[in-house]
């Protein structure tokens, strides 16, 4: 497919940093087998974007096996490098909403323990998890794997205003206008759901921030959108030492 000189230098910058997000979920254990994906966004209009390829393991991953497609062209639903779950998931939701220029579909431990409650929620009990403070769409519809277009099109709904989705019995989506502030927002809540549920496991009350300290506590979060773009800064030269070959 055409890409502008814009969108091919937005294209090679997206692959680096995608490829050290696969492999910075890995290297922290979120990740899941060899399911699960990530997309980043390269049009201005957000429907080209690139996803990793079926079933093969993030750690491995390098910028470019990333693979580039286009929400408009169903032809992808075919092809057999793209899992029928990504495709009908993230070609929606680059489809349908154009800010989300990173999209981060993960099942890691702890936010899917949460997922799993029959009153699936993020009290505000400390400062990770007061960043989510009515900040976090759910949703409570799981009926099996996602592998439609119809239910990536639900999906995408719930997000819309949102840029969190706790998936009910699934696990967790991540919509970002970067992959930076995308890759940090994902690992924060994994951290806030481990706190809760550790604080859950004592038995004891939980003391639950008050609404106005848990409202200033979440608009903090949103005034250092920087300290979340240089916590994945750092985690990707980690990741680039370890193995330059994910540039390639």
């Amino acid at each position: 497919m055409a890409l502008t000189v814009e969108e091919q230098a937005v294209e090679k910058q997206a692959r680096i940093d995608l490829a050290a997000t696969f492999r910075i979920i890995a290297h922290l254990g979120m990740h899941e087998a060899v399911a699960n994906h990530f997309s980043a966004a390269v049009s201005a209009d957000g429907k080209k974007f690139l996803i990793n390829p079926k079933w093969k393991h993030f750690s491995r991953i390098r910028a470019s096996d990333l693979l580039l497609l286009d929400a408009d062209d169903p032809a992808n639903a075919g092809h057999p490098d793209v899992d029928s779950t990504a495709w009908s998931i993230h070609g929606q939701i680059h489809q349908r909403l154009p800010q989300a220029r990173a999209v981060l579909h993960l099942h890691p431990v702890y936010t899917t323990a949460v997922a799993c409650l029959a009153d699936p929620h993020v009290p505000p009990i400390d400062q990770n998890t007061a960043r989510y403070f009515n900040r976090v769409a759910v949703d409570r519809m799981y009926g099996g794997m996602a592998d439609t277009e119809a239910e990536g099109e639900r999906l995408a709904g719930l997000l819309d205003g949102k840029s969190r989705l706790l998936m009910g019995n699934h696990g967790v989506m991540v919509i970002a206008p970067n992959i930076g502030e995308a890759f940090d927002d994902v690992w924060t809540l994994e951290r806030a759901c481990q706190i809760l549920v550790t604080a859950w496991s004592t038995g004891q009350p939980l003391r639950v921030l008050a609404d106005d300290v848990a409202e200033k506590t979440a608009k903090g979060w949103e005034g250092i959108t920087d300290f979340s773009r240089r916590h994945f800064e750092e985690m990707k030269e980690m990741m680039i030492a370890a193995d330059p070959s994910m540039l390639d």
